[in-house]
């Protein structure tokens, strides 16, 4: 078993709740896909493999996992909302596509400079921090004008 997927079940035992057989293969599963995915993406890909998962089961466990810092939601141009392990991850940022939907990865020192001097600035005692870039891509930047 993997730290994310350990972690996870160990989350899931403090909040009182089983670490059932399903929950454990939404967990591996999870932790094994790189990208973003949604719930239902998760739950048809499992239930391709493990007929008997249930789409709650699958939600529930993604909260579950969100809740554990685990994994971050993140929403798409379309207002679709998926989610991406942030366990073993580094800190990166998203340029979203509002043509296409893509979702773009980065990270800038720069900005990760600026974020921390301005709540240092306020006096504000940062936990987190997502960036999120709305916008066209290459692709369809010209599109968009």
């Amino acid at each position: 078993m993997k730290k994310g997927e350990v972690v996870s079940t160990s989350f899931i035992k403090e909040q009182g709740l089983r670490t059932t057989d399903q929950r454990k293969e939404i967990i591996k599963y999870f932790f094994r896909k790189e990208g973003h995915v949604s719930p239902d993406e998760l739950y048809i890909e499992l239930r391709n493999i493990y007929p008997k998962i249930g789409r709650a089961t699958v939600y529930r466990t993604l909260k579950l996992l969100k809740e554990a810092g685990l994994t971050e939601q993140v929403e798409f141009a379309d207002g679709s909302r998926k989610f991406e392990r942030v366990h073993n991850k580094p800190h990166h940022d998203h340029m979203i596509c509002l043509g296409c939907g893509a979702s773009i990865e980065f990270c800038n020192p720069k900005i990760e400079e600026l974020q921390e001097e301005m709540t240092k600035k306020e006096g504000f005692e940062a936990r987190k921090h997502r960036l999120e870039i709305f916008g066209y891509c290459r692709k369809c930047g010209k599109k968009g004008k």
